[in-house]
């Protein structure tokens, strides 16, 4: 996985009252997921637009790892079970209605965002069986 870090931080894990100081790292699933990002900003407007949009909740997620959604276990699609193995799956509302999924991880030192995958609603619907 490719990191991108942010700044130790204390934030507020899941709602909990205890607070960590960790480095805190957003990375890609998989590299082919990672050029797919870095292609969007060479792309058409819209392209360069969602890469805008991706790159500002990189940095949220940096800032605090759950300042997205937390999707609650019995609507997590089995593709993401089965392939990833998630313990958890969280969703940043984009805007223009497009949709950011991933999961976190963490140990004693560092907490990492994985992006899962984004997509437009039609997509997230398909996805997640609405």
């Amino acid at each position: 996985m490719d990191f991108q870090s942010g700044k130790n931080k204390k934030i507020n894990q899941g709602g909990l009252n205890r607070t960590m100081n960790k480095q805190i790292h957003v990375a890609f699933i998989t590299q082919k997921l990672k050029e797919l990002f870095e292609r969007l900003k060479e792309g058409k407007f819209e392209d360069k637009q969602l890469y805008k949009f991706i790159n500002r909740a990189l940095d949220d997620l940096k800032q605090n790892p759950t300042c997205g959604l937390k999707i609650p276990k019995k609507l997590w699609p089995r593709k993401y079970v089965q392939e990833y193995n998630i313990t958890n799956l969280w969703k940043y509302d984009l805007p223009d209605a497009w949709r950011l999924i991933y999961t976190i991880e963490s140990d004693e030192l560092k907490i990492v965002n994985i992006i899962l995958e984004w997509f437009d609603h039609k997509e997230y619907e398909k996805r997640f069986k609405y």
